[in-house]
């Protein structure tokens, strides 16, 4: 990723990474009518099949995990399906990358919920 992009601050903010890497959904909007179809494909595809591949592999294992992350995924995947979830997922992963390169910290773990708020 750090590659790819460079200086994480060229971009104002994590959407617009994601805009940039084609993870973001296509606008086809007017009067007040907002349509939002598919991911746009824009932008580095390389790293954006990269990114949806990790998110497919965590999608398969979230229902056996109870951090917030994994029921966020878990409740999506029912709702939307399986490829909106993982695409979902691979645009959080961009965004939160882009704001651990562009303000230089390092990632902290949520800690796991317990079994009474998880239900």
């Amino acid at each position: 990723m750090v590659a790819a992009i460079g200086n994480a601050r060229q971009f104002t903010n994590g959407r617009e990474l994601s805009a940039w890497l084609g993870l973001v959904p296509r606008e086809h909007s007017s009067g007040q009518r907002t349509m939002l179809l598919g991911i746009s494909k824009r932008g580095n595809r390389y790293l954006r099949t990269l990114l949806i591949h990790g998110a497919r592999a965590a999608t398969r294992v979230a229902e056996r995990k109870r951090d917030a992350r994994s029921i966020w995924l878990s409740r999506l995947k029912l709702r939307g399906g399986p490829n909106v979830a993982a695409v979902a997922l691979a645009n959080k992963n961009a965004r939160v990358m882009w704001a651990l390169l562009a303000r230089g910290d390092s990632y902290r773990v949520r800690p796991a919920m317990d079994g009474a708020a998880a239900a």
